[in-house]
């Protein structure tokens, strides 16, 4: 199997960590495949060494958690500048994610989370002063993720 390219089994890891990574064991997702646990250890390490999982981390409900509010800031950026300026957004107090839009005006796609506007607001001022153009903000009621169905072999 070439570098980076992934087949059923790949698949079938993906889809069962994206279900539930902290409560699912290799043993299991053996089970699923008809694979041993052994192929699935290795199949997860070069998953992870290939980049194609990029970490492990918690879903968090920010609403629940004592931020209501859920920002989405489109934003423009220099073509040449827009891949630089990600991880500098992403050291924003307040900002949780950057998507890097290769379509349109709005090349730039930052969500943010705060208690209140007074969270929001500077990272529209800081956004602002990298020399970006903040083209729209929409307030988020809800937001849901489920893993892709993609991945799921069965």
């Amino acid at each position: 199997m070439s570098d980076g390219e992934i087949d059923d089994v790949d698949r079938a890891v993906l889809h069962a960590l994206q279900e539930d990574a902290r409560n699912t064991s290799s043993g299991d997702i053996a089970e699923r495949t008809g694979t041993s646990d052994s192929t699935v250890r290795k199949r997860i390490q070069r998953l992870e060494s290939d980049g194609i999982i990029k970490g492990y981390r918690a879903e968090v409900d920010y609403q629940r958690s004592g931020y209501p509010l859920r920002m989405l800031l489109f934003c423009t950026a220099a073509i040449p500048e827009r891949g630089d300026l990600v991880p500098r957004i992403l050291e924003i107090d307040g900002v949780v994610s950057v998507q890097e839009l290769v379509t349109g005006e709005r090349n730039l796609l930052v969500t943010a989370v705060g208690r209140s506007d007074s969270d929001i607001t500077p990272v529209a001022q800081e956004l602002l002063e990298m020399g970006l153009t903040v083209a729209d903000e929409v307030l988020v009621r809800s937001h849901e993720t489920t893993p892709f169905g993609g991945f799921d072999t069965e």
